[in-house]
């Protein structure tokens, strides 16, 4: 029997494990891919609607694994016209820019259409369903059962030997759950709704920039004058402006020029991480801080003696590493950096230190499934903020945009400390900003904080978790939030489940395992280890049905 494989799914993370599997799989196999929107490849990140055409991508061209080609390729061969209507400039195109959201998901979407035909022409029988929400799935020895409901049609069960869970974010259909509270910033067409009065953004980074700007395009347009951006506010916006929020009061740093792809770290490695692990010692996250600090005084020797490195103990290095910025005027410290980045990228010039922190972060992830409850809370409190902000960069044209907001009297940026509470249960609309005794309304707010790690609870496939199949990290009471369990082949690991059968990347999920698992290079990774995994286990079938046959 050949044999049947499911995709749940059809962003990037589907995308790049067909990928591996077509390139790998030398027998023939059955692939069914189900897409709740009408259209697959696109990805809620990057379909339209979802995002607005003025939201940028925080990755860069080149920073894209290709799929069938390259980003750059792709755009280099589409008409001039296709182009413009992503607003794009056909004659600017460039590696190391940032397109829009949208225009990704157009990539997405030709690249897997070009995926499924070579799929097809080396004999995979492959059916797209699309507008087809699959509702939950159910795991026996001789395969899972999916309950599918189509746009149109009965309710229907269908069975498969090999299920990829793939997604994506989670994000409410409806963002408004009460009058002028908004749970998240998409899908941005909610926003064009939202009128020009005082608005409370939650969130600093790219998240809160994406509701920024999605705003600031309802009520006003932003002007090219020769090397500088402005904002023109349309007529009678007056009363609009946007507030954002966060503990440090901090605008995300403009993307800096390093190389791709990364040079390999050579003191705090992948090596050495897996020596930490063998040691069992219980002294894991203090040995990768120190090995975390030789490697940066290795790479930029000046900037870890400006900041006392050799006496900074693990939570003392976020303060340090942030201090300056703190005690600036975020949109002072903007402008600056950008000029800085700007400059750097003219001249090709690397900042070492802030690389070496790029490169270090996905060797310390290698340690996060590993830590105890207590290492894991000091990680995430100490040591996680400054690699999320060291490779959380913005696009330069999106540092542009908050400038001139500001300059423009649209924007301010302001810092709310641990100790602060947003009130949305009032009589009034929006919600209420409550921090030190002082009390601010807002008659719209909106949560920007970006994609939240997820438990069992919120998974969306309720038999599975009845089955036992997926479950989170065993806790004692007060412990963190740690994220389902899976191993390193992104299958649960439960008694009740035959091996190679189900595969869970719903980003969200992972991330108490995998805290930088967020983006399209993650989206690649994954797809490596699970279009290997699945490949082998065809080769697998196919051979054992040869031998049935023999016999």
């Amino acid at each position: 029997m050949t044999p049947s494989v499911a995709f749940v799914g059809s962003g990037p993370t589907a995308i790049y494990t067909l990928q591996a599997l077509v390139s790998q799989a030398t027998e023939s196999f059955d692939l069914t891919i189900f897409e709740e929107q009408p259209f697959i490849g696109r990805g809620t990140p990057y379909r339209p609607g979802w995002n607005d055409p003025a939201m940028l991508s925080n990755i860069a061209s080149v920073e894209i694994p290709p799929i069938q080609e390259t980003l750059i390729d792709w755009l280099s061969r589409q008409p001039a016209e296709r182009l413009i209507d992503l607003d794009i400039e056909p004659a600017g195109l460039d590696d190391r820019t940032f397109y829009p959201r949208v225009a990704l998901g157009e990539f997405f979407f030709d690249q897997l259409a070009a995926l499924i035909e070579r799929a097809r022409s080396n004999g995979v029988n492959v059916t797209v369903r699309s507008s087809c929400k699959v509702l939950d799935a159910v795991t026996a020895d001789d395969g899972m059962t999916l309950t599918v409901r189509p746009k149109r049609g009965a309710f229907y069960q269908e069975r498969f030997d090999h299920v990829v869970l793939a997604t994506g974010h989670q994000w409410p259909a409806e963002p408004e759950v009460r009058p002028g509270y908004f749970l998240s910033p998409w899908p941005a067409t909610a926003l064009a709704k939202v009128p020009p009065v005082e608005i409370g953004i939650r969130g600093s980074s790219l998240s809160a920039i994406d509701a920024a700007v999605a705003l600031a395009v309802t009520h006003g347009a932003f002007v090219e004058e020769g090397e500088e951006l402005t904002y023109a506010p349309a007529e009678g916006t007056d009363d609009f402006h946007m507030t954002m929020m966060s503990r440090k009061g901090l605008l995300p740093e403009a993307d800096f020029y390093f190389a791709i792809p990364y040079k390999s770290p050579l003191i705090c490695t992948p090596e050495a991480m897996d020596a930490i692990i063998d040691a069992l010692d219980g002294n894991m996250l203090d040995k990768a801080y120190d090995l975390f600090r030789q490697e940066l005084f290795l790479a930029d020797p000046d900037y870890a003696a400006s900041i006392a490195l050799e006496a900074l103990a693990l939570e003392d290095f976020s303060d340090r590493y942030f201090a300056e910025r703190v005690a600036c005027d975020p949109f002072i410290w903007a402008e600056r950096n950008l000029a800085e980045a700007q400059k750097n990228y003219d001249a090709r010039y690397t900042v070492a230190w802030r690389y070496a922190i790029l490169r270090m972060h996905e060797v310390i992830e290698l340690l996060v499934p590993h830590f105890e409850d207590t290492d894991f809370k000091r990680f995430s409190r100490y040591f996680k903020p400054v690699f999320v902000d060291d490779y959380a960069t913005v696009p330069h044209e999106s540092i542009k945009r908050m400038l001139a907001l500001h300059r423009a009297g649209k924007l301010s940026v302001i810092a709310i400390g641990d100790k602060y509470r947003i009130d949305s249960h009032g009589r009034e609309s929006g919600a209420c900003l409550e921090v030190g005794g002082d009390r601010t309304h807002f008659p719209i707010f909106i949560e920007a904080m970006g994609q939240r790690a997820l438990s069992a609870k919120d998974f969306p496939f309720p038999s599975l978790c009845e089955q036992g199949i997926v479950h989170d990290m065993a806790t004692g009471e007060g412990a963190p939030e740690r994220g389902i369990v899976i191993d390193d082949q992104y299958h649960p690991v439960a008694p009740g489940i035959p091996d190679d059968q189900l595969f869970c990347l719903s980003l969200p999920f992972l991330m108490g395992r995998h805290p930088f698992i967020q983006g399209i290079t993650s989206s690649h990774e994954i797809g490596l280890v699970v279009g290997a995994e699945l490949s082998a286990v065809i080769s697998r079938t196919a051979a054992n049905a040869s031998r049935a046959v023999a016999l």
